[in-house]
């Protein structure tokens, strides 16, 4: 370990960690008394997220970075590597917009946004994330995707978005079934409406049948209460799939 290396406790990192439910995530954690890694591509959403934190010096490291390329996250984990001397914990939360929009009038570039993001973002993250966790002491970790009822059933007009939850819970899967000779745990939780954090009222959302309903939406505690549950499970326990979604939100029976 480099001379930076300074005793942490237990250490999470936050893809997407500059707002939305990456920040509610690194709060939560924050208050729980774990080191933070914040990621993402804005360093000023980071350095709030931070702030808001109020943890100890030295507890908090951001670092901007575009989780779509290997050599960035190559050099995050590197530099989690050199601050805090291990990890226990990688939360692949980042996401990408993508227009509402049928299949045939869908963007090359949205879909590579989306897809490059959400998926490929988080296998580099995990794979680097492994390599850690394999070869510390005491060894192993955990990793939590956010996924999203879209990795079960598909909303209208939703094909890349749909596409990519699907390629997460896959990877989810695949993650915690070669994480098992390593005591890497690997799981996913499938939220569903999250109030915004403005209390602004929430859009009329399209239906399978082509009409727009106004849905019911949770806090984001509801959320973030289920992070921190399969955070603090020891490693030989596992919460492979978790769905998190207001009681009256159309998901089982949607269309």
């Amino acid at each position: 370990m480099t001379t930076a290396h300074r005793p942490a406790g237990r250490v999470a990192l936050v893809t997407g960690g500059g707002s939305g439910l990456g920040r509610a995530c690194a709060l939560a954690l924050a208050r729980e008394d774990w080191s933070l890694v914040l990621v993402g591509r804005r360093e000023e959403a980071l350095a709030e997220t931070a702030a808001q934190c109020a943890a100890p010096p030295g507890r908090v490291l951001a670092v901007p970075t575009d989780i779509t390329d290997p050599q960035q996250v190559g050099a995050l984990f590197d530099a989690v590597r050199n601050r805090f001397g291990r990890l226990d914990l990688l939360v692949n939360n980042a996401g990408a917009p993508a227009p509402r929009l049928p299949p045939e009038d869908v963007a090359y570039e949205d879909w590579s946004r989306v897809l490059d993001t959400i998926v490929t973002g988080a296998f580099l993250c995990s794979q680097q994330a492994f390599r850690i966790m394999r070869d510390q002491d005491p060894q192993g970790g955990r990793i939590i995707n956010n996924g999203a009822p879209s990795a079960h059933t598909p909303r209208p007009c939703s094909t890349a978005y749909t596409a990519a939850k699907h390629a997460l819970l896959g990877l989810t899967r695949s993650l915690s079934l070669d994480g098992r000779r390593h005591r890497i745990a690997c799981g996913q939780i499938d939220v569903g409406n999250v109030a915004p954090p403005d209390g602004s009222p929430q859009p009329p959302a399209l239906q399978a049948d082509g009409s727009r309903a106004v849905e019911a939406t949770l806090p984001v505690e509801r959320f973030t209460e289920a992070l921190v549950l399969m955070a603090s499970m020891p490693l030989d326990t596992n919460v492979q799939s978790l769905t998190v979604l207001p009681t009256t939100m159309p998901f089982v029976g949607r269309g």
